[in-house]
């Protein structure tokens, strides 16, 4: 693959990734309410300096959730209206597996707790193992209450916890070697992963492209469910 695309507005941060001619450029921002004025520009001016254009791009990869609801759809909008336009393929990414492959690259965690604060005193949970150089999921990824987070029954070794789930650190019974709370997912990392997933064939139509939110009920107080 020559030029890649990715992007990702599941959380606070707003950020795109490009592949092009072997090199790979990134733009991050931590932007609450703002992605839908930023996303596209961001992608534009990304395109520029690399000194291509959208039609150089074969695929898009994008974060498909778990996170913000309406963050999740951004994405998922901007993405089919490109890849419809340009005909192409996309790729869903997990955001928890995109902040796993971030805490790799930037703490060099190999085995990482991955927890995204899902609001209403629950925490989007996924726990991944790094085989060959890309972060996979071990078990499933769930939405639970801190208490009943996890780590896999087979765990050993050091574990590391990424997400903002961990704010609620104090609260999750699992052991580790360290953690960030304030890590938010990266397209850089989500890129990573697309290049993976693409080398299995794992493109789909941009019709199939499906939000994953994990909560059934996305906008009932606890209370009332």
């Amino acid at each position: 693959m020559s030029t890649l695309l990715a992007l990702d507005t599941a959380t606070e941060a707003c950020s795109v990734a490009l592949l092009h001619d072997g090199k790979v450029t990134s733009h991050y921002e931590v932007i609450p309410r703002l992605h839908a004025q930023k996303l596209l520009p961001m992608i534009q001016q990304l395109l520029s300096d690399a000194g291509t254009t959208l039609q150089a791009v074969e695929a898009i990869a994008f974060g498909r959730g778990p996170g913000a609801f309406t963050g999740v759809r951004i994405a998922i909008g901007v993405v089919q209206g490109l890849a419809f336009a340009l005909d192409r393929p996309v790729l869903p990414v997990s955001n928890l597996a995109v902040l796993a492959q971030r805490a790799l690259r930037e703490h060099g965690a190999r085995q990482v707790a991955a927890a995204i604060d899902a609001r209403m005193d629950e925490v989007y949970w996924g726990c991944y193992r790094e085989t060959d150089g890309e972060m996979r999921l071990v078990g499933c990824e769930a939405v639970l209450p801190p208490e009943a987070a996890a780590l896999p029954g087979d765990a050993s070794g050091d574990w590391f916890g990424a997400g903002t789930g961990w704010g609620y650190g104090e609260r999750i019974g699992a052991s580790l070697v360290g953690q960030d709370a304030s890590m938010l997912p990266h397209a850089e990392d989500l890129l990573t992963l697309a290049r993976f997933a693409w080398a299995r064939g794992e493109a789909i139509p941009a019709d199939q492209a499906q939000p994953v939110y994990l909560r059934d009920k996305v906008a009932t107080p606890k209370s009332e469910r």
